[in-house]
């Protein structure tokens, strides 16, 4: 695989501003293809602005490139199926709130289908797997707006998955989630990496982030580290953005972030 082609998300000096105020600073960041890759830091790291940049959802200065290509170039329709997107905390548009759990989830099969074109059979079983996935499928009748918070965020990471996109961006994925089904993510999010699919994460729960096979590690709306989790200079640059308040331990074959 060529250097080009191991590389499916690239930043080249991406610099962001909120409300006037600066937040990323030239930004140079590569992502590999078939990885998963959690962003961790500190509130007001600039990891969420991080994200929404490589999604192409906020605008910024510098270059965003998906597998190769300037984000730009793509169109909206080739853009929607090779990247999927799930926001932070469920958010979802409140004219959603009337639609049923199974159109929601449907409404990722949309960037293969044609226009007005009734779903397919195919996209019903798209859709059918990825509700089963995130345990949705029993409520699939019932309106989005009637679910609580971690009953929606999983009908929303089924309409991520039901894109089958080559990217998978998530912006704290695991809010409103209880434990066991924030190892249910953990797993899903193994199996897609595991199968090809170039996943990044916005975590708190570093727990969840050191999971992953790669952290980027922000502070201060740059970036600190980019490493393999099990190095032990990404440890120490996890433990130094934390002001030495967590340590990182191996457990059980597993790395956890400790309070010190």
């Amino acid at each position: 695989m060529n250097a080009a082609a191991a590389c499916m998300l690239r930043a080249r000096g991406l610099h962001a501003r909120l409300g006037g105020a600066p937040v990323l600073h030239g930004i140079d960041l590569a992502l590999p293809a078939g990885r998963w890759t959690s962003i961790v830091g500190p509130n007001g790291a600039g990891k969420s602005t991080l994200l929404r940049c490589l999604a192409g959802l906020l605008r910024c200065t510098g270059e965003v490139e998906l597998a190769g290509r300037p984000l730009a170039g793509w169109t909206p329709r080739e853009r929607a199926r090779r990247l999927a997107w799930l926001g932070q905390g469920g958010a979802a548009d409140p004219a959603a709130d009337e639609l049923t759990v199974h159109d929601v989830a449907m409404l990722g099969r949309l960037p293969h289908q044609r226009w007005l074109a009734a779903p397919s059979a195919a996209d019903r079983a798209v859709v059918e797997v990825a509700l089963r996935r995130t345990q949705a499928w029993d409520w699939r009748e019932r309106p989005l707006g009637q679910l609580s918070g971690g009953e929606r965020q999983r009908v929303l990471l089924a309409r991520a998955l039901a894109v089958q996109a080559d990217v998978l961006l998530m912006d704290e994925p695991l809010a409103n989630l209880d434990p066991p089904h924030q190892s249910d993510w953990l797993a899903t999010a193994r199996e897609l990496a595991d199968g090809g699919c170039t996943v990044v994460s916005v975590l708190h729960e570093l727990h969840a982030a050191l999971a992953a096979d790669e952290l980027v590690v922000m502070a201060g709306g740059r970036v600190m580290h980019h490493g393999a989790t099990g190095d032990a200079a990404t440890h120490r640059a996890l433990e130094a953005v934390f002001d030495g308040r967590v340590a990182v331990h191996r457990v059980e074959g597993q790395w956890i972030a400790l309070p010190r």
